[in-house]
Formats: C-alpha cells, structure tokens, sequence
C-alpha cells in the first residue's frame, strides 16, 4: 500500500531534478555536429538579384567569412543589426546572410529600413538550407573559414561582447592574425 504512493513520489523527484538540471544549461551552448565539417552545399536565389545565386563557395573566396540567418520577422535580429552594421563597416570580416523563412519583399523593406550589412543575402523562403546549416532558430551566426568548413556556430544575437570575447579571436586565429 506505501509503495503504491511511494513510486508517484519518486518519479515526481526525478522530474524536478531533470528540470533543475535543464535550467542551469545555456541554450546558446547547443552543440552543433557541423563544428569542424563542411559547410553544407547550397545554392539559392539572391535577395535581391534572385537571377544570381548564392552558395557555399561564395562564402570562402579565400576568406574567413559569417554567414547570418536573418528574417524581418525576426525581434532578436533587430537587437543585432545595429552591431552587425558597425561590423560590416569596419571591413574586418566578410558578412553574408540567409534570409530564412521570409517573404521577399518584406526582407528587401527591412534592409531598406535598418540597412543590408550584408555582401549578399540569399533567399531561403522554405527554410531548407537554414534545415541542412543545422538551423535551430534566428539569429544564428557561423563562422566559415577559407576553405568552406565552418568552425563555429552562435546561436542568438551578436553583440560586442560576444564579437571581442568570443568569435573575433576565432576570426583572427582563421586569418592568421594575432591580438
């Protein structure tokens, strides 16, 4: 008869250690299987020159580059674009964007509002690509070295402090440089 009331007890403990456990993990910490592979082939219309098409070997070019999914629809990608702008102006590291998810001419009417820190932006209105990238939600930022394997992955919002703590070292290690 106690043990009938016993095991309700135990598996409610059990629950409340497993949640206790899971709220001290940082979502942003989610590992991602693509760390140190390939970056997937893709190759998608432009957003704006949906006649030219954006792929993976536009991201290497020689280059160590930041690919960034983005939408309009998308309240943390406006809390980054103020930053992600001084980044582009500052010229230290290629900037290209997969527009996720969106529509078209909204995408086009927020670059033209908040302005477009991108090289290029690809149009990915299914979500495939963003799909095979591993894409769990937007913003997300990776960092693709030259030859195309990607080498980090940011989940949430780039801010300065995330940019010179985290991913600027990880930059500058990719392009040779020491800080």
């Amino acid at each position: 008869m106690k043990m009938r009331y016993l095991i309700p007890l135990v598996i409610f403990a059990a629950l409340v250690g497993l949640f206790a456990v899971g709220l001290r993990l940082d979502p942003r910490a989610v590992p991602s299987p693509l760390i140190d592979k390939p970056a997937p082939a893709f190759a998608l219309p432009q957003l704006h020159s949906p006649e030219t098409t954006l792929g993976r070997a536009d991201l290497m070019q020689n280059k160590v580059s930041l690919f960034n999914v983005w939408a309009s629809w998308c309240v943390a990608c406006r809390q980054e674009h103020p930053f992600l702008m001084q980044l582009s102006r500052g010229g230290e590291v290629p900037i290209y964007g997969l527009n996720y998810k969106d529509e078209r001419a909204d995408a086009l009417a927020w670059l033209q509002r908040h302005g477009n820190p991108y090289r290029a932006s690809a149009f990915d209105y299914e979500g495939r690509v963003g799909i095979d990238w591993g894409v769990y939600g937007v913003p997300e930022t990776f960092v693709v070295d030259a030859q195309g394997t990607i080498r980090y992955k940011h989940i949430g919002p780039l801010t300065p402090q995330v940019w010179r703590d985290t991913i600027q070292p990880i930059v500058h290690q990719l392009q040779g440089k020491t800080s």
